[in-house]
């Protein structure tokens, strides 16, 4: 793959790493691919790559910077308590406003053809939601997006083409979180929600042991189905 880690420049004047990978035409539409609470590891790095081989330019940005840039955590035991400190320690509207500067950077470079959407993962999901009302990224698609419930004020500016995917044995977005999510898109008309039956939470990283190949198939096709139609 052609993958390295860049520079992005915060609008606070700061700057953060992110890990770029660019297609094989080596220009496409942008992703902004958001990590889960395990940093921006071997997963979440071949995530980029697979979304660049299928055609675009896709930055993870790392959301931990402050705290332990770069880190790069296992599922294991001792990657996940480390992965859980993080997660605590983290001011996720920071956070949030780090993403929106990645928007920001993808947007400017120009092998960027196009627009530019976010994309996360449990805690990448909330970002992705609540960077896109930020940034006013073109699409948002937002897996299991943990905290989403917490912050639907901000659902009113997520104007943009939204994609979210739920797991039905999910019990840290139980079913009561996805209905008031929906409930606060359902007069606005640019939300799609997808429900995975008999799957859980982390269903799409092959990492985990809740990792469920079928439904990550499913749902890696359906995402792509969605940003051909708004990227």
């Amino acid at each position: 793959m052609n993958a390295s880690w860049i520079d992005i420049p915060t609008a606070r004047g700061e700057c953060f790493s992110g890990y770029l990978s660019l297609p094989p035409t080596g220009r496409g539409p942008g992703i902004v691919l958001i990590q889960e609470i395990w940093g921006v590891n071997e997963h979440i790095r071949a995530l980029a790559d697979q979304y660049a081989l299928d055609g675009y330019v896709v930055l993870a940005p790392d959301l931990f910077w402050r705290l332990a840039p770069r880190v790069d955590l296992a599922y294991d035991e001792a990657g996940s308590a480390r992965a859980f400190e993080l997660f605590r320690a983290v001011d996720t509207a920071q956070a949030a406003a780090d993403v929106a500067d990645a928007v920001a950077a993808l947007r400017g470079r120009p092998d960027v053809g196009g627009k530019v959407g976010t994309l996360g993962y449990c805690l990448g999901g909330q970002m992705a939601f609540r960077a896109a009302a930020l940034a006013q990224a073109d699409a948002a698609v937002c897996y299991y997006g943990g905290g989403i419930a917490g912050n639907l004020g901000l659902a009113p500016l997520v104007t943009m083409p939204i994609l979210f995917h739920h797991a039905a044995l999910d019990t840290l977005i139980p079913q009561d979180a996805v209905a008031a999510i929906k409930a606060a898109f359902a007069d606005q008309g640019n939300a799609v929600f997808l429900d995975y039956p008999g799957v859980d939470h982390g269903f799409n990283c092959w990492g985990r042991p809740r990792y469920n190949q079928k439904a990550a198939a499913l749902a890696h096709g359906l995402t792509l189905e969605f940003l051909s139609q708004h990227l």
